[in-house]
């Protein structure tokens, strides 16, 4: 029977790097629900110009749209053996449709690994991040601070810091984030397969932990 793992976490807590790591340990396919819509735009999919409509008229996507991406996506055959679903559901009503659709992949969701801090170290994490103007790559000035300040290693091009990064607008999205998530994390403690991890923790002890609660 496929595996399905429903990874939840604020923005600052790690959750992509998380996932990129379970998914090379566990073989299981990674399903960024934001690298699906970008993926749906850029080919233009029936699904990516339904969800484009939406957008244009400054509406949400409907989730029957949402799920329809993922539904499609799940049929290809890096997901035989399951897939670790980062970004969606959002809402305990996302959550309802998504078991329903599994159960036609003979399957439903597993797991559902939390990773969280306190605010202040979300912040921290999240609000110290520098991005690279050529070609994107990304420094932090904590972490991963670049040998000459402002200006990226590897083609010497100028660090910003985008909107999205600064203290102001990561405090909002953290919030945001918790308020909205909140009933989803009920949602699925009450269904006995939300597993709280401690993402204050160095990266290797966060991973030593998730991988240990999937085991049990």
């Amino acid at each position: 029977m496929a595996t399905f793992i429903v990874l939840l976490g604020p923005p600052g807590v790690g959750k992509g790097t998380q996932a990129k790591i379970l998914a090379d340990t566990t073989k299981l396919a990674h399903i960024s629900s934001g690298d699906l819509f970008r993926e749906n735009l850029k080919n233009q999919t029936d699904l990516g110009k339904l969800a484009k409509s939406f957008m244009d008229k400054g509406e949400l996507v409907p989730d029957d749209v949402t799920i329809g991406m993922i539904k499609d996506r799940l049929t290809r055959a890096d997901c035989a053996a399951g897939a670790i679903l980062d970004g969606f559901p959002r809402t305990p009503a996302q959550a309802d449709a998504l078991g329903k659709m599994l159960a036609d992949f003979k399957g439903q969701v597993d797991y559902v690994p939390f990773i969280t801090a306190a605010e202040e170290i979300l912040i921290q994490r999240a609000s110290g991040r520098w991005t690279c103007r050529a070609q994107g790559h990304i420094y932090h000035q904590k972490y991963n601070p670049p040998k000459q300040a402002g200006v990226c290693d590897l083609d010497g091009s100028e660090l910003y810091q985008r909107d999205d990064d600064k203290v102001e607008t990561v405090t909002n999205r953290i919030k945001v984030y918790f308020q909205q998530t909140m009933p989803l994390v009920e949602y699925y403690r009450r269904s006995g397969r939300l597993v709280e991890i401690d993402g204050a923790q160095a990266v290797e002890q966060v991973t030593e932990k998730l991988l240990s609660a999937l085991k049990k």
